[in-house]
């Protein structure tokens, strides 16, 4: 039951537009509920079993991040810099309780062929929360590089000429 619970309060009410941004996907209860009842519930139902849980959420877990409303920020800082920039595509189709990832979608096209695009991927493996997953096509999975908001800052439009 708990299980169930958990998966209910990671889903987000269905809003008749897409959202554009990490932060107009943030409508599940893990989102709006105070801090510590969320931090608690993933606790409780990770002593039972497996839980999906957004980049942030484990993170401030693991103690590596101060707060919830850090993690946002890191979202919103990625979002002003690339929902500015042509070609970049929020995608918030992902896996339940994932935060969705940014997409340069004038990378599909490889040179010798269609690829899968260059992504912006949040993740709890580092302290710079950010994957750049570069353009690949072909068998195998990229390794995705560790980056900072700062650096995707910095190297933009290198990344977007490489792409």
């Amino acid at each position: 039951m708990l299980g169930l619970e958990w998966a209910s309060a990671l889903e987000a009410p269905n809003p008749a537009e897409i959202a554009l941004t990490p932060a107009e996907a943030r409508r599940s209860w893990v989102n709006r509920a105070h801090e510590s009842e969320v931090l608690a519930m993933y606790r409780a139902v990770r002593s039972v079993e497996d839980a999906p849980a957004p980049w942030w959420l484990r993170a401030l877990d693991r103690g590596r991040l101060p707060s919830r409303a850090a993690g946002h920020a890191v979202e919103d800082a990625v979002s002003e810099l690339l929902s500015s920039r042509p070609g970049w595509v929020f995608v918030p189709w992902v896996d339940l309780g994932e935060v969705g990832f940014w997409e340069f979608v004038p990378s599909e096209s490889g040179v010798y062929g269609p690829a899968t695009p260059t992504t912006v991927q949040f993740t709890s493996t580092h302290t710079g929360w950010i994957h750049l997953v570069p353009a690949h096509r072909g068998p195998g999975r990229p390794q995705p590089i560790d980056f900072t908001v700062a650096d995707l800052r910095a190297q933009i439009e290198d990344i977007e000429l490489i792409a």
